[in-house]
């Protein structure tokens, strides 16, 4: 015989409602102006960062959204040196065989204008290196259940991990080698525990660069019907 649902527990929602139109207007502008300011970086400084601004950012990100409210993420912060060495060892030799086999024509003509390789010296420089696992299934009571709309979730709490740490002045980059299995295995994580991304984040050099790209305009990412 199953056993009952849970009946739901609905508490008043806690919003900040914002009546003045133009208030509405300047917080989404100064948003996004802020926003659009985010690169992916590359160049980065050795200058610690309070261990603060990271939690409160994973935090930040932690108020995702997720199926079934099952929340499937982890957030591993790594900044111990020898541990970060290991992950870019790691991390470069499979970047070198995507380099020089794995990887299409087409996909390496893309990566072109972007200037990147196999080595990744940032995995190192960069203070601390968040990686984002994704945790496909739980146990409870002996029974296992997969976690629901796992991707999509995770997704979005690294959209808003990205945003938090832009909002507090420091540089990121999402890092995705392919595969990611060694992430799982350096850092001990559980089989049901999915590496998803790996971030570093840091400040960026007084000299860094980026490419000079162009996003798609207004008319290009929305359709109104």
């Amino acid at each position: 015989m199953s056993k009952p649902f849970p009946k739901p527990n609905l508490v008043p929602l806690k919003f900040r409602h914002i009546e003045d139109e133009t208030e509405q207007k300047r917080r989404v502008e100064d948003l996004y102006e802020n926003l659009n300011l985010r690169r992916t970086v590359r160049d980065y400084s050795d200058k610690d960062v309070p261990l603060e601004i990271i939690e409160k950012a994973i935090l930040t990100a932690g108020t995702a959204p997720s199926g079934a409210h099952m929340q499937p993420w982890r957030f591993v912060v790594v900044q111990d040196a020898e541990v970060k060495k290991k992950i870019r060892e790691a991390a470069e030799k499979e970047e070198y065989e995507s380099y020089h086999g794995r990887m299409s024509e087409k996909w390496l003509r893309r990566l072109a204008p972007l200037g990147t390789d196999e080595n990744k010296p940032f995995l190192e420089i960069a203070p601390y290196l968040i990686i984002v696992f994704r945790i496909n299934s739980i146990e409870k009571d002996g029974e296992k259940e997969p976690t629901y709309y796992s991707q999509e979730s995770v997704g979005i709490a690294v959209g808003m991990l990205l945003a938090a740490l832009h909002n507090a002045g420091l540089a990121t980059l999402t890092h995705t080698p392919s595969p990611m299995r060694f992430l799982q295995e350096i850092l001990g994580r559980p089989k049901n525990e999915v590496p998803f991304v790996l971030i570093p984040v840091g400040y960026p050099t007084e000299d860094a660069k980026v490419p000079d790209l162009k996003r798609k305009s207004l008319e290009e990412i929305m359709t109104i019907i």
